[in-house]
């Protein structure tokens, strides 16, 4: 019932990953994420990941976060990877190898760069998961390695090598990481640390990693092959003022016990709880600085007259429902409308040219108040009456009474309710 946008929950954008089910395409996003923000108190919308959807991004105003995660492998081309060693043969093994990872989606591409430097822009705050933070440094200049195995395990020796993605054990697999002292990071698993060690395990499903981390971004934790495995933006970071701009190359939301939601440390939900706490207070900045139409308020005399006008609506309604005369002291209360038209101050300036246009074209329309006299020819009459007006009358008297219909169901639901209508 409120058109107040302070009272709406703050909106989180996600984009949708495509896949295929009973041939045919199918858009999904995990729900382990849409089930953290909805449980930390925002809103996820699903922005769909098909052709054209990068063009209509204006249409899911306002956005109050962006939460990008699993994808295929972004466009080499979009982060100048032809600079790589790699030989043909071994680029070939890679696409074998991860098939479903390599297979470019350059629609999702262009909807993710766009929300990214959107968010870059305006300070919205932004966490990326896996891909999500691989596209935040595409976004900002940074670069991604085409395949850890290829180029960085490699040149270890095998002892010391770190696998980044277990097909065999997709989601049992670990791999310990190195969390940097006082990031983020650090403040939200620090009850998990060892003493004299900065580290924790963490889930893994990439065959691609930052190479060259973004300027504006710091790193908060490496795998111990030197792969950066979470950034942020120190400069873009205080949730209760609603900075965030984060990326992590793991998955906190997946890292649970099998068979069960317990997490595997009590930090991992940290990075949505914090997201989200950052979302709030950007929706709540923006409510400050822009301008959002608080709910009318009528003085006294209107909300009289809105009164005598609901109560005249609701006499026309049983007149043509029960077929009962109108006793003559009512034709007074269904003169109400036009009255109310010609004298309304209390709505905007617009609203009361509008309404005094529906208005005067209800009463041109056939004297309509007049012809509801109680008699077997009621309803035909009102019929011919609305069957002369044009198809602009039609649509401005069925939108008038569709806007006093709303009044009285916001009355009646406060009536219901208890609460004082004066």
């Amino acid at each position: 019932m409120a058109s107040d946008l302070s009272v709406i929950l703050p909106r989180v954008l996600i984009v949708s990953r495509r896949s295929v089910r009973k041939n045919k395409f199918v858009d999904f996003v995990g729900e382990y994420h849409l089930d953290l923000i909805v449980g930390y108190g925002a809103l996820p919308v699903i922005v769909p990941r098909v052709s054209g959807v990068h063009m209509l991004l204006d249409s899911f105003e306002p956005i109050h976060g962006v939460l990008l995660c699993e994808g295929e492998d972004i466009d080499p081309s979009l982060y100048e990877a032809e600079t790589t060693n790699l030989s043909p043969e071994e680029l070939e093994q890679i696409r074998r190898l991860h098939a479903s990872d390599t297979a470019i989606d350059k629609e999702k591409d262009s909807i993710e760069l766009r929300l990214a430097k959107l968010c870059l822009e305006r300070n919205i705050p932004y966490l990326g998961i896996c891909r999500g933070s691989q596209v935040l440094n595409v976004a900002c200049g940074g670069t991604l390695y085409l395949d850890i195995e290829k180029e960085i395990s490699n040149k270890f020796v095998e002892s010391r090598r770190v696998k980044h993605i277990d097909y065999d054990n997709y989601d049992g697999h670990r791999h310990v990481i190195k969390v940097v002292e006082s990031s983020p990071l650090h403040h939200w698993f620090k009850d998990s640390l060892e003493e004299g060690k900065m580290e924790i395990s963490v889930n893994s499903y990439h065959h691609q990693g930052v190479k060259r981390l973004a300027q504006r971004f710091v790193p908060m934790a490496y795998a111990p092959d030197g792969l950066i495995e979470g950034f942020y933006d120190p400069d873009a970071y205080n949730p209760e003022e609603g900075k965030f701009i984060m990326g992590h190359q793991f998955h906190p939301e997946r890292m649970r016990q099998p068979d069960t939601n317990q997490f595997d440390y009590p930090g991992c939900p940290k990075a949505y709880q914090e997201f989200v706490k950052a979302v709030i207070a950007y929706k709540k900045k923006l409510n400050i600085t822009t301008s959002v139409p608080k709910p009318m308020k009528l003085n006294q005399e209107m909300k009289n007259k809105r009164k005598v006008i609901i109560w005249s609506f609701s006499i026309a309604r049983n007149m043509f429902t029960t077929g009962q005369e109108l006793h003559p002291s009512k034709e007074s209360e269904l003169k109400a409308e036009a009255e109310f038209l010609q004298c309304n101050t209390a709505l905007s300036f617009q609203q009361k040219n509008r309404l005094e246009q529906i208005g005067a074209k209800v009463r041109n329309g056939g004297s309509y108040i007049e012809r509801l006299q109680l008699n077997e020819e009621s309803e035909r009459q009102a019929k011919n009456v609305m069957g002369k007006m044009s198809i602009e009358q039609l649509s401005d008297l069925l939108s008038f009474y569709h806007m006093m219909g709303q009044i009285c169901s916001e009355v009646l639901e406060r009536k219901l309710n208890g609460i004082n209508c004066q």
